[in-house]
């Protein structure tokens, strides 16, 4: 595995070890529902109100799928190395 590699394993083993906390949880879910009662409760003329909490909701959606994408790029790089090291296994046995 190349130190590439390895520094984005580490970062998707980070990134999992966040999102299964419960903690990390409930938070994200806090800031979305705080951000869907901003925007449901704003006035009409609040036009600008509500394109923040749009902004704001945007911009959590997007950690949580970068966290998220970091886990599937180090699933990915593990499944590789695994199947390279099978193969490997398998033609040295022969």
């Amino acid at each position: 595995m190349s130190n590439q590699e390895e520094m984005l394993v580490e970062a998707g083993n980070n990134a999992e070890a966040l999102v299964s906390t419960e903690a990390f949880g409930k938070t994200i879910n806090s800031i979305v529902e705080a951000t869907f009662q901003s925007f449901v409760n704003s006035k009409p003329e609040e036009a600008e109100a509500r394109e923040k909490t749009y902004h704001h909701y945007r911009a959590t959606v997007d950690i949580v799928n970068t966290l998220k994408q970091q886990i599937s790029v180090r699933d990915e790089i593990l499944g590789k190395n695994k199947t390279t090291d099978n193969q490997e296994e398998e033609g040295t046995d022969h």
